[in-house]
């Protein structure tokens, strides 16, 4: 059993891969949350595939620096997020209407442009797919820094937060910038859709956001202990996939997500069996 588990940690790339895993897990976990309980999965998955022209802008201009395609995808997933916001406001429309007009927007140019560019198939690939055991040290410091910085926030207003998710005609009638919160929310789950990019790719990044925060919901309602259950959640989903990965052969970032869904799948078949039994 010790060897099982050590051997996978005597390469670099593992190492940097479950660290990766770790803290991509707790931020996307944290912020997962919210996305559930506001109901926010399609405004995920659509900010996940409205960085494609952020990085396709960015091969054009820097090449495969993946530091700097870090860089194009977050303003690419800010925008995004920015431009939702405003259309819907702007607008009068409903939320998943304007979320649906950017989405297809972005994702169309993003296609178009990474179709102009050679060979995008092999170097753009990690974003799409994820490569979790390609992550650099550099990545790790932007993974560390934008997830401290999510949590941060998270911390700062956790009560303003949570009112505005849970009853935003109260947080309206006490004058809190109800639109500037939102615009917040946004923001963070821009930056850790960004981050988790790097390890799950755009195809699976709604996975990790969504089914940790899914699979604690079954423990608990209260929104800090769901939180913290998420994220312990996640890192066990990372570091078993990680280790599945390595021993099966397959893709790191679907292994994280078919583990983390085994999860939510044993639980749930175990709060059925509970529900009958009581």
């Amino acid at each position: 059993m010790i060897d099982f588990l050590t051997t996978p940690l005597a390469y670099p790339f593992m190492q940097r891969g479950l660290i990766a895993a770790l803290l991509v897990g707790i931020v996307c976990a944290v912020v997962g949350v919210y996305v559930i309980l506001r109901g926010m999965a399609f405004l995920g998955d659509a900010l996940a595939h409205t960085i494609l022209p952020g990085i396709a802008v960015g091969y054009l201009i820097n090449g495969a620096d993946r530091g700097a395609l870090f860089w194009w995808a977050l303003g690419a997933a800010l925008i995004s997020s920015v431009s939702i916001g405003a259309i819907s406001r702007a607008a009068r429309m409903r939320e998943d209407t304007a979320i649906g007009i950017v989405f297809a927007a972005m994702f169309a140019l993003g296609v178009a442009l990474i179709s102009t560019v050679r060979n995008s198939a092999v170097d753009l690939s990690h974003f799409l797919f994820g490569n979790i055991l390609g992550v650099s040290a550099g990545d790790l410091w932007r993974i560390a820094l934008f997830g401290a910085l999510v949590l941060l926030v998270i911390i700062l207003f956790y009560k303003e937060l949570m009112l505005i998710t849970f009853d935003p005609v109260l947080a309206a009638t006490l004058r809190l910038p109800v639109r500037l919160f939102d615009l917040l929310l946004l923001a963070m789950l821009a930056i850790a859709i960004v981050v988790a990019i790097q390890t799950v790719g755009v195809a699976l990044t709604l996975a990790i956001l969504v089914t940790p925060p899914a699979t604690a919901a079954f423990f608990t309602h209260r929104m800090h202990t769901m939180m913290m259950a998420a994220a312990l959640l996640a890192v066990i989903a990372g570091v078993a996939g990680l280790y599945a990965s390595y021993y099966l052969s397959i893709a790191s970032g679907a292994a994280i997500v078919l583990t983390s869904t085994l999860i939510f799948m044993l639980v749930w078949a175990g709060s059925r069996l509970r529900r009958r039994n009581l």
